[in-house]
C-alpha cells in the first residue's frame, strides 16, 4: 500500500501506477471532483464507467454537512456514496480562505463562517487530521494557507512558511491516530510559495525535509495568476521533487493545463472545471475548444459533440438534441455534458499515459495542443 512507481518517461513527463488500500491508479490521473461526496449530476456508475480511477471529497462541505461523524459512522466516504474505489480528501483549506471577508488567520488555525448558516468554525491542522481520519479517504491533505493568485512576496512567504509550521502539527496528529484502528491512510503535504520562484524551491527543500511522504502535492496555483507563471512554477519544481513520489497539483483540470503539467512531471490532477462547465452548458471538443452547446448554430446539427468522442453522450445524442436540453434547461442536458466533460479529461489522461509509454509524448502532446487551441481561436460565435 502506498506505493508508487514509474514505469516510462518521456522528459519530465511521467506515466507511473500508485498503490492505495482501495485501488491502483494509472498515472497521469484526472480525478473527478465529488465535493459533498457525490460528482454533480453524475453516479459512481457511470464515474467507473467513463474509467475514473480515483475521486476527491471535500473536508469543508463534508465537516459541515453531513458532519464528518456521521460519514464515519456509515463506513467512511467512499462507502457512504457507493464508490468502491480510492478517494482522496482534500484538507479545506482553500474554501475556508476564500471566505477571507468572514475568516480570520492566526497561528491556532483559521476562524471562519459557514456558508450555510453563518456558524463559527474553527479548523487548526490537528482538527483537520482528525476530520479527514473520520472521513476515511486513502490519500488526505495537510492544512495549508493558500495566498491569493498574484500574492507580493511578503504575503507569499508569510503563508509559506505557516503551512510549513502546520505541516509538522498535522504530521504529529496524523500520527497519533495512524496508530488508532484502520482505514489505511497516508498524509501528502503541499507545496506553497506562490509565483516566486525562491520561495518555491525553499517550501519544496522544507517539505521534503519535514518527512517521508508517500506523495507531495503543488498547492496555490491556477488561483488567478498568469498560466506562463503556473507552468514557470511547475518548471522551477521539477528538479526538486523526488521520481519516486507521486506529484498531485491541486486544482487544476483545463484540458491544455493539464498536457501542459503533464510535460513538466505532474501526475494528479483534480478540477471543478468538467461538471461546472457542463452546468452551465459548454463543453470540450478535441478540434473545437471549448464549445458553448446553447449557440444557435447546433440547433439542427444531427452530429455527435464530439466525433472523435466515444462517452455516452457523444455516442447517443445530437447536438441539436444537446442544444435543446441546455436551452430548456433540462436536467439531463447538464449531466450528459458532466459526463462527456468529464470523460473528456478522464481519457485525455489515458491518452498521455500511452503516449509517455510508447516514447511519444512530446509530439502527441504538441499536435493535441495545437489542434485544441487553434479549435478555440476559431471558435464561430453564438
Amino acid at each position: 500500500m502506498f506505493d508508487f512507481s514509474v514505469s516510462a518517461t518521456d522528459g519530465a513527463a511521467r506515466a507511473g501506477t500508485l498503490r492505495l488500500p482501495n485501488g491502483t491508479v494509472d498515472t497521469p490521473v484526472f480525478m473527478p471532483v465529488g465535493t459533498q461526496a457525490t460528482v454533480k449530476t453524475v453516479s459512481p456508475d457511470e464515474l467507473r464507467d467513463l474509467d475514473a480511477q480515483i475521486i476527491l471529497a471535500n473536508t469543508y462541505h463534508l465537516y459541515l454537512r453531513p458532519g464528518h461523524e456521521e460519514v464515519e459512522a456509515m463506513g467512511g466516504v467512499g462507502k457512504f456514496q457507493g464508490w468502491r474505489g480510492p478517494v482522496l480528501t482534500d484538507s479545506g483549506g482553500f474554501q475556508v480562505f476564500s471566505l477571507a471577508a468572514t475568516s480570520r488567520i492566526a497561528e491556532e488555525g483559521v476562524t471562519f463562517q459557514s456558508h450555510l448558516d453563518g456558524s463559527r468554525h474553527l479548523f487548526t491542522p490537528e482538527r483537520v487530521m482528525e476530520i479527514q481520519r473520520a472521513l476515511g479517504a486513502d490519500v488526505i491533505m495537510a492544512f495549508d494557507q493558500c495566498p491569493p493568485g498574484g500574492a507580493d512576496s511578503s504575503l507569499a512567504r508569510e503563508a509559506m512558511e505557516r503551512t510549513l509550521r502546520w505541516l509538522e502539527r498535522c504530521k504529529t496528529r496524523f500520527g497519533e491516530l495512524r496508530a488508532g484502528p484502520a482505514p489505511e491512510q497516508t498524509l501528502f503535504p503541499i507545496v506553497q510559495g506562490g509565483i516566486h520562484p525562491e520561495l518555491r524551491v525553499a517550501s519544496a527543500r522544507a517539505t521534503l525535509a519535514a518527512g517521508l511522504w508517500d506523495g507531495i502535492a503543488v498547492g496555490g496555483l491556477s488561483v488567478g495568476e498568469p498560466k506562463p507563471a503556473l507552468y514557470g512554477m511547475l518548471e522551477v519544481l521539477e528538479p526538486e521533487l523526488p521520481p519516486g513520489l507521486p506529484r498531485y497539483l491541486m486544482g487544476v483540470g483545463y484540458p491544455d493545463d493539464l498536457l501542459e503539467a503533464i510535460g513538466r512531471g505532474v501526475d494528479m490532477f483534480d478540477c471543478v472545471a468538467p461538471t461546472r462547465n457542463g452546468r452551465n452548458g459548454t463543453a470540450w471538443v478535441t478540434g473545437e475548444g471549448q464549445v458553448n452547446v446553447k449557440a444557435a448554430r447546433h440547433r439542427r446539427d444531427p452530429g455527435p459533440l464530439d466525433p472523435d468522442c466515444d462517452c455516452y453522450t457523444c455516442r447517443s445524442y445530437s447536438r441539436a438534441y444537446l442544444r435543446h436540453l441546455c436551452v430548456a434547461d433540462e436536467m439531463l442536458g447538464l449531466r450528459l455534458l458532466s459526463i462527456h466533460n468529464l470523460h473528456f479529461l478522464v481519457g485525455l489522461a489515458r491518452r498521455a499515459r500511452a503516449a509517455i509509454l510508447a516514447g511519444d509524448f512530446a509530439s502527441w502532446s504538441r499536435e493535441w495542443l495545437e489542434r485544441f487551441r487553434a479549435g478555440r481561436r476559431t471558435a464561430i460565435p453564438a
